[in-house]
């Protein structure tokens, strides 16, 4: 499992799918020897969010993180919805135009492929406007219909691809006649990869986007408890942070002390004014000293 404080150069560099998964969150490339949480947080990227994509595409951990953070999410999807309407798909229809067309031209085959192609492009654009509106129970059950087409598209040109007359009649194939065969083979490793890409972004909504928005619900109509309710929100890492924060340490210290990075002493130290909505260090002495995590005579 990947963690926050691993390289990121090391995530895309032994990893197939990182390079587009760190694409869709809008980070770049240049990387350095930064970890992931420094990444993350010079992009204004959630990095639990962040490790839950990644390392449910690497590993096919599904368990959620408690704090995923569903605008990150959903600007994922919404770069992956770009990239799929704007550059792959109509890229794909080029490449594919391109190493079918010329075949036989006594046969409609190509033709026909291409308009089987088209109407894939079509159900695609359909599913991503209704997530883009958030309508997503009203095509729950379309993922594997959609990516069928893409595999009857591959069938078709398996099967009956027509090819270019000198194959046909036994000939050798010509330098330009080569270069089709080449492009064909090309598109259809294409195609694959469409649809590869595409089955893992409908299931990044069903087991991770759709699971977040429901967690996401119920917290929103949970009535609010008493402070010791809330204080179990935090986790048990967050209350020996806060308790350190009041105890007047600054974030090195409470590093050296935890031993940890100050960077997951910042981030604790963000999770902790987030969850509690507390943005002052008297605050939080209040806040800890009600929930008796620090003892008033111990402190300064």
């Amino acid at each position: 499992m990947y963690k926050s404080t691993d390289k990121i150069c090391d995530l895309m560099a032994h990893e197939e799918d990182a390079i587009q998964i760190i694409s869709r969150f809008g980070l770049e490339m240049g990387v350095g020897e930064q970890t992931i949480a420094q990444v993350c947080e010079l992009h204004d990227v959630h990095t639990p969010t962040f490790l839950a994509i990644v390392n449910y595409k690497v590993f096919n951990q599904k368990a959620l993180p408690d704090d995923i953070d569903l605008p990150t999410l959903q600007r994922y999807l919404q770069n992956a919805h770009n990239y799929f309407l704007n550059f792959r798909l109509p890229r794909l229809r080029r490449a594919l135009i391109e190493a079918i067309i010329p075949a036989d031209p006594t046969t409609k085959i190509p033709g026909l492929i291409l308009r089987c192609y088209d109407e894939f492009v079509d159900e695609i654009r359909t599913h991503i406007e209704h997530e883009n509106a958030g309508l997503y129970e009203e095509h729950e059950h379309d993922d594997e219909r959609i990516t069928g087409k893409l595999t009857e598209i591959k069938n078709l040109i398996i099967k009956y691809y027509p090819g270019t007359s000198s194959r046909q009649t036994g000939g050798v194939a010509s330098a330009e006649e080569g270069s089709i065969t080449y492009l064909l083979i090309s598109v259809m490793s294409d195609l694959w990869h469409t649809e590869h890409d595409f089955a893992d972004h409908c299931a990044i909504e069903d087991d991770i986007l759709r699971p977040a928005m429901i967690k996401a619900k119920a917290r929103k109509v949970q009535p609010k408890g008493d402070p010791k309710q809330e204080t179990e929100e935090l986790s048990e890492r967050e209350k020996d942070v806060l308790i350190q924060v009041v105890r007047g340490l600054s974030n090195k210290e409470i590093a050296d002390v935890l031993c940890i990075s100050q960077h997951t002493v910042i981030s604790h130290r963000k999770n902790i004014t987030r969850k509690l909505n507390i943005h002052s260090t008297a605050g939080l002495t209040i806040y800890a000293i009600v929930n008796k995590l620090v003892d008033l005579n111990t402190l300064e």
